[in-house]
């Protein structure tokens, strides 16, 4: 769906040339889910930022093939103060797009159906992270873009949501960013391992069976391997 040549992003600060991408190529397959995975620092976040055009290229090309409908679910939940949980989920929306059916589903979906008519101030910061994936699932994108969204969550409600992406995740490209190697693991069908802006490696995980066991033998090889070049 996407495909990355030559990319470099860099910055000046205090005169000195700080380069955050460099000479990245890369495809994003359709309709999968790609997980970049990388330390604080590497290029993760200023990745999705260029994709989503949040951000201008120094250098290189990013090509989206397929007519895309972007949505970005960001490190902070950014909900509209003002508004209450469905109203920010709507926000997005016009009149005529809003299924109520299909809203109430999300808002149960994300555990949160006693908070309905809640203002953001009323929420805990995984509450609001859960608010804002609900809102990038109501305006219906099919290319969305994840940057750590689950860092907020304890360690129950994350693998809940998760297990929500894979069902999800039919007829949607997803690049999901993290830190997180069981994350990672749990998630891709292709992990990229970033590093200093460049690529280090990547590994397919297409051949392993859904739902994945972190502890069967495949994956742990794997996370060995990953833990290895990280």
């Amino acid at each position: 769906m996407i495909e990355i040549s030559n990319l470099s992003k860099y910055f000046f600060i205090h005169g000195k040339r700080l380069d955050v991408i460099k000479n990245l190529n890369l495809t994003i397959k359709k309709d999968k889910i790609t997980v970049v995975l990388g330390r604080s620092g590497c290029g993760k976040t200023t990745l999705l930022r260029l994709i989503a055009g949040l951000e201008s290229l120094s250098a290189g090309e990013i090509r989206i093939k397929n007519e895309a409908k972007i949505g970005f679910v960001f490190q902070e939940a950014r909900l509209m103060p003002f508004l209450n949980v469905y109203e920010n989920i709507v926000f997005s929306l016009k009149k005529h797009e809003i299924n109520e059916a299909k809203i109430d589903d999300l808002i149960s979906m994300i555990g949160l159906n006693d908070f309905k008519f809640a203002s953001p101030s009323q929420l805990s910061g995984g509450m609001s992270s859960r608010v804002a994936l609900a809102r990038v699932l109501a305006y219906e994108a099919n290319l969305i873009l994840m940057d750590e969204p689950f860092a907020a969550l304890d360690a129950f409600t994350r693998a809940s949501m998760q297990a929500e992406i894979l069902k999800i995740q039919a007829g949607k490209t997803i690049l999901f960013v993290t830190h997180n190697i069981d994350e990672a693991l749990f998630l891709a069908d292709e992990i990229i391992l970033l590093e200093k802006g460049g690529i280090k490696s990547s590994y397919d995980l297409s051949n392993l069976a859904r739902p994945r066991d972190l502890l069967c033998d495949d994956v742990i090889r794997l996370k060995r391997e990953i833990l290895a070049h990280i």
